[in-house]
């Protein structure tokens, strides 16, 4: 399954630029994942310093 951004992010970044297939941009107030390009590797999980990605089951 996809990941997903929480409210707690606090728009740093740290995921778009470890994101290896472009699958993260910029949204209104948090960063947003595209579940079509999303291969679920956790990378974005890895470098968030809040948490806010995380698995959608």
């Amino acid at each position: 399954m996809a990941y997903k951004i929480s409210e707690e992010c606090i728009m740093c970044g740290a995921c778009e630029g470890e994101c290896p297939v472009g699958a993260i941009t910029e949204g209104d107030g948090k960063y947003e994942i595209d579940p079509e390009k999303c291969i679920s590797c956790g990378a974005c999980e890895g470098v968030c310093p809040v948490g806010a990605p995380s698995e959608q089951a």
